[in-house]
Parts: structure tokens; C-alpha cells; sequence
């Protein structure tokens, strides 16, 4: 194998003409060149210098390392300078996955906080929800994850195996239309809201929604069925149905012609920041899960 200070010893050999002078030129003494050298040589398996006298000339292989050591060398200098750079903060990328919630309420105060902190670092965000964005994590297809789980919803060592920074403990809250008989209310038991239709959102949230009516004694009669947030604020505001949502979701949607009422018992999702154990060491990657426990804690 090649090393990089063989070849520095070799161009220093073939600009200066002799092991002495390349030795003063690199700041070490003519012996420890002929080693480098006699070192190199062995390494290539064949000659790169003769020596004659006083006079040294490259062999034919020499040349031609010599040739390519400049490309080899300035190619190294320039990974060096851009790790460091990374390292430092000065550069750097992020692979940033969220679901839609997060990437409303979280994302933007944590990336904005980032850019100006280390303006050098880029963040590429791309939506999932989990455990789809679990899955692209562990796949290498990101770096970090912004996840949550639900309460008896998953066993806990299904992130055993990942960096879990812990967010925030976002709290369920009823959505009920502006005229129902209990939007005024302080507070709501998922009970009272047995006999009316329900709309549910993501397949994760409608599975607790199932769970938690269940736990309540009722099965919920579920009419519309969404993805998209706003969708679920609108067809309640429209009077076409109840919902249960997480307080993040409320807090990222203007939800007109409907009403947030506080539900009881309290039922809450764990969001989390995820990364892989090795990237948590790399710079950038640190300084997004800190900038978004900032985030979330500012919330």
C-alpha cells in the first residue's frame, strides 16, 4: 500500500536531486529519507531511484509515480480540508425525516436556529411517518428521524437499537364543531363522545383512537378517515363529525368552525428525535438533535 508521506518523500527526492536535500526541505534527516524511500520501494515492488555517486534519476516507475503523486496528494489535501470543515461545523449535511405535525410545529424554529448557528450545514427534510420514517433510518436513507409513539402502541425496544432523544409529551385534545353541546366545555371524556361519528387521521393515530374508545367501552363509528390534518379540522368544522387529535397537529392548523376541548383522561404521544449511534458522533447530526430539543422545549 502507497502511503501519502512516502510520496511526499518522493516528489522532495525528485525536485531536490539528493536524500539531503530533501531532508532539509521536509524538516528530517537524510537517513529517515532512504528509509521513507527504501520503504516506498517496497511497497511498488521495483526501483524508483538510481543512484549513481552524487548524482540520483528516476527510474521509469519513479516518473510515473511522481506523476500522479501530485493529483494523489492535492486530492488528499482537499478530503482533509473538507472533513475538517465538516468537523467543524463549517460544512455539512443532514438528511432530516419528519412527519407532517413535526414538520409544521418543531422543524422550522429547530432549522432556522441551525442555519444561523452554522450557516454552512444544509438540511434536506422529507415527510414519513413512522414507522415508515423509522424504516428509512435504519435503511441509511436519513439521518435523523422525527417519530412518535403512542402509549401500550408499540413495545419500547423497538428503538433499542437507535440514538432516542425524547422531545416532548404532546397530549391528545377532542375536536368537536362550534355548535356541538360540549364545545364549551373545560373538559371532554372520550365516553361522552360514544354515540357521534368519527373522523380519524393518520393509521398510527386511528389505531390509538380505536384503542383508547376500547379502553372507554365503545367501538368508534369511524365515517371519514384522513391523513391530512387540515382535512380532519375541516370536516369537523363542516359538522360532519368529532375527532380526537394530537395537541401538535391542532397547534400547526387554524381550526375554523371547530373547537379544541382538553380530554380526560390524559392521553399522550412520545415525540422523539432518532439517529443511528454512529451518526449521533457526527457534528451536524448532533447539532440538529439539539436544536430540535430546543425547539421543542421553546414550545
Amino acid at each position: 500500500m502507497i502511503e501519502a508521506r512516502h510520496l511526499r518523500v518522493l516528489r522532495a527526492v525528485a525536485a531536490t536531486g539528493s536524500f539531503s536535500a530533501a531532508g532539509r526541505e521536509l524538516g528530517c534527516t537524510q537517513p529517515a529519507v532512504s528509509q521513507q524511500m527504501k520503504a516506498l520501494e517496497a511497497s511498488v515492488g521495483t526501483p524508483l531511484l538510481v543512484r549513481s555517486g552524487r548524482e540520483m534519476r528516476l527510474t521509469q516507475a519513479g516518473e510515473a509515480l511522481v506523476r500522479h503523486a501530485a493529483g494523489i496528494l492535492s486530492g488528499l489535501t482537499a478530503a482533509e480540508e473538507e472533513v475538517a470543515a465538516i468537523a467543524g461545523l463549517r460544512a455539512g449535511r443532514v438528511r432530516l425525516v419528519s412527519f407532517p405535525s413535526g414538520s409544521s410545529a418543531l422543524v422550522p424554529t429547530a432549522l432556522a436556529a441551525l442555519r444561523a448557528a452554522h450557516p454552512g450545514t444544509r438540511v434536506s427534510l422529507e415527510e414519513a411517518e413512522p414507522p415508515e420514517s423509522v424504516d428509512i433510518l435504519r435503511a441509511g436513507d436519513c439521518d435523523v428521524a422525527l417519530a412518535f409513539r403512542y402509549p401500550r402502541a408499540g413495545a419500547a425496544e423497538e428503538w433499542d437499537d437507535l440514538v432516542v432523544r425524547p422531545l416532548l409529551a404532546d397530549r391528545l385534545v377532542a375536536l368537536v364543531p362550534e355548535r356541538h353541546r360540549l364545545a364549551r366545555a373545560e373538559s371532554v371524556a372520550i365516553g361522552e363522545l360514544a354515540a357521534e361519528p368519527w373522523i380519524a387521521g393518520c393509521p398510527r393515530c386511528r389505531g390509538q383512537l380505536v384503542e383508547v374508545c376500547e379502553r372507554a367501552g365503545f367501538t368508534p363509528r369511524i365515517d371519514f378517515a384522513t391523513d391530512d390534518y387540515p382535512a380532519v379540522v375541516g370536516l369537523v368544522g363542516a359538522g360532519l363529525g368529532v375527532a380526537v387529535l394530537p395537541g401538535l397537529a391542532i397547534e400547526s392548523v387554524r381550526p375554523r368552525g371547530a373547537r379544541a376541548v382538553t380530554l380526560e383522561p390524559a392521553v399522550r404521544r412520545e415525540i422523539v428525535a432518532l439517529t443511528l449511534p454512529d451518526l449521533a458522533q457526527v457534528p451536524a447530526v448532533a447539532a440538529t438533535l439539539e436544536q430540535l430539543e430546543r425547539a421543542a422545549a421553546r414550545g
